[in-house]
């Protein structure tokens, strides 16, 4: 399948990989780490319908049972990881991050989960698939080679003045002994600032959270009385330079949700009727 993105400018951030008829896209800096496998889906490829159509990862929102089943299969033969050791995050825009275990496997896709309000997931099993949901928010990949851990968290705009990145951070170094420099971090596909405005009391949310040297790079007014576009993949950067990551080893996306409605899921542009984007990323 072909897809002509829409970037937000030049830089080689991602491959674009279809396997059995399933696009998708891949960081190349997790994929030069040779531990992980790495994809963020597109809206082709799937067994959706309607409004769904076609790749849709939520059981929540009203699909076809079935057809999300077979999305996860299809997904998880073209990435070449196991479905039924799959794990899926149970989002409500909290900083609550789990560390997954063999004892959860296959939950969120073939069975019950037995947790909620978990916006980010963290392990060290090899062949557990971690899984995210977006539609305009921000996927955070975190990846530990001295350690063999990966992180992935799920981070709008309350998860982000909430410093979820940070918070990721910290979960990882308690469970595996994780330290900044050991990090490969990538922040995926969302909403870009061209398209998010925001209202005065998001804008002063992120004054208050980040220090005011950051105001211009973070947001600026529209024109609109109290309207401003806020960037997102900005705070993330800073979230993480501030953290200790080398600025080096953090990997930006330029592919906005909103921008490339026709090929990715986005709330902003189509609101509650539509599907699930998904994040994955499971150790080798």
């Amino acid at each position: 399948m072909s897809i002509n993105w829409i970037y937000k400018d030049d830089r080689k951030v991602f491959s674009n990989v279809e396997r059995g008829g399933v696009p998708y896209l891949s960081f190349k800096a997790l994929e030069d780490t040779g531990m992980v496998v790495n994809g963020f889906s597109t809206r082709l490829g799937g067994a959706s319908k309607g409004r769904f159509a076609t790749m849709n990862f939520s059981y929540s929102r009203k699909d076809e049972p079935a057809a999300v089943l077979e999305n996860f299969t299809r997904m998880a033969d073209a990435l070449g990881v196991e479905r039924d050791r799959m794990v899926v995050s149970y989002q409500t825009h909290t900083t609550n991050v789990r560390r997954v275990t063999r004892e959860d496997e296959g939950k969120g896709v073939i069975r019950e989960r037995d947790y909620r309000d978990v916006d980010g997931l963290i392990t060290d099993v090899p062949g557990i698939t971690l899984v995210t949901f977006y539609a305009d928010c921000v996927p955070l990949y975190l990846v530990d080679q001295a350690h063999r851990a990966i992180g992935l968290s799920h981070s709008g705009w309350r998860g982000t003045v909430k410093r979820m990145g940070q918070v990721t951070m910290d979960a990882m170094k308690e469970a595996f002994g994780t330290r900044p420099e050991d990090l490969t971090v990538c922040i995926g596909p969302s909403i870009c600032r061209d398209c998010f405005e925001v209202g005065e009391e998001v804008a002063e949310a992120f004054a208050e959270a980040f220090d005011a040297r950051y105001r211009d790079e973070l947001y600026s007014a529209n024109g609109k009385p109290g309207k401003y576009q806020l960037d997102l993949w900005k705070a993330n950067e800073i979230i993480f330079r501030e953290a200790g990551v080398p600025k080096e080893q953090i990997h930006t996306t330029n592919i906005c949700t909103m921008c490339n409605s026709d090929y990715l899921f986005s709330h902003r542009r189509v609101g509650e009727e539509r599907g699930n984007l998904a994040a994955f990323l499971s150790i080798r």
